[in-house]
């Protein structure tokens, strides 16, 4: 962090008028996210913060605007519908567009509630740049309670993160969506430790490390322009491929591939073996009697989802499935679970015929056939 506030123009390249820029501050550790924006806001002239925090009881947010030196405005935002993408559609852009006019307002910090997902918060407000523009997505991991945090099996509700009083999801399935699609990472903790093996094992070589809280500097955050797409495709399974990492420390990533689809009777039969324990599970699968369909898997924690979610095109899916752990025994019953859940190749020699119109086992999770857009 520098000495003293800079005086910096945020304009990216490529831009013809000024464009206000936007930065996404994601993070479940309130403390870490918190040193994080003080950090950048004390970098550079004009920056302010807007924060969001979540009131689930009374369907409402708190809407914060603080700058270095205090508190700007602190009001409670009701909401229609208490999700992500409302908040953001309905307070998020006129409050943008606003700070966009003002007086020495040189940059915003946007710092949506702790759980919410990046990828949700920036979709949503991409449609509506004007005068503001989104200049990165930052993520704020603890390396202490990383292993934890991604693999453990407390839920938003159990840590009280919840975004809203449906929201079920575990913390380490809405960290792993806040690490995959930042383009920074901003991490506090042992460079050497088993947390930082496991980060590694997880992020993709184009996102951007950066070692302690105050290491990250306001013209880095706010002097670019979000690659909304690529952040995406880190975040679509259908793309999933295995990053690496070191193995010190007992972390192993599996990168399991098959042409053959997942039985539906076996996966039933295979699927706490294959995705419970201290696992972070991504990929994509099929089954034979949905040949058109792109299957997502997505787990950490012990949870997972799937789900029909693309249409296949011309030619079969395929099934891979890439799962990152740190207990040595989960990784050959991984293995194991994979196998026994796919099709043999006496199966797969038979053909598709006998399965279209078969019953539908996995329907109760994947959705009726002929459902996906």
């Amino acid at each position: 962090m520098a000495d003293t506030p800079e005086s910096v123009h945020f304009q990216p390249a490529g831009r013809g008028e000024y464009s206000l820029p936007v930065a996404v501050l994601s993070g479940i550790d309130p403390v870490l996210r918190e040193s994080l924006l003080a950090s950048l806001l004390l970098d550079a002239d004009g920056v302010v913060a807007l924060r969001y925090e979540v009131d689930e009881r009374a369907s409402a947010l708190r809407r914060l605007i603080v700058a270095a030196d205090g508190v700007i405005e602190d009001e409670i935002v009701h909401l229609d519908h208490p999700c992500a993408s409302c908040a953001m559609r309905e307070d998020a852009v006129p409050t943008l567009a606003r700070l966009s006019t003002a007086a020495g307002v040189t940059a915003v910090l946007l710092a949506p509630p702790l759980s919410a997902e990046p990828s949700i918060v920036a979709g949503a407000l991409r449609p509506h740049q004007d005068r503001w523009h989104l200049s990165a997505a930052v993520t704020a991991v603890d390396l202490a309670s990383a292993r934890e945090d991604l693999l453990g099996d407390d839920t938003l509700a159990e840590r009280d993160l919840r975004w809203a009083a449906g929201d079920a999801r575990s913390v380490g399935e809405a960290l792993a969506a806040q690490i995959e699609y930042a383009d920074t990472l901003v991490v506090e903790g042992s460079p050497d430790g088993p947390g930082a093996e496991l980060v590694e094992h997880l992020r993709a070589p184009e996102q951007r490390l950066v070692h302690g809280t105050f290491a990250l500097t306001a013209p880095e955050v706010l002097g670019g322009t979000l690659d909304h797409l690529l952040a995406l495709r880190r975040r679509d399974v259908r793309y999933v491929e295995p990053h690496g990492g070191p193995v010190t420390h007992g972390t192993w990533t599996l990168d399991l591939c098959s042409r053959r689809p997942f039985h539906p009777d076996r996966l039933l039969e295979n699927i706490e073996q294959l995705g419970a324990g201290h696992l972070r599970g991504r990929g994509r699968f099929w089954v034979p009697d949905r040949p058109d369909s792109i299957c997502q898997w997505d787990g950490a924690g012990g949870q997972v989802s799937i789900g029909a979610v693309w249409r296949a095109g011309r030619e079969l899916p395929t099934t891979r499935l890439v799962i990152t752990g740190i207990v040595p025994a989960d990784r050959d019953r991984v293995r194991d679970a994979f196998g026994r859940s796919l099709f043999t190749a006496e199966e797969w020699e038979a053909g598709l015929e006998s399965w279209l119109g078969a019953e539908d086992l996995l329907a109760p999770w994947l959705g009726a056939r002929g459902a996906v857009a």
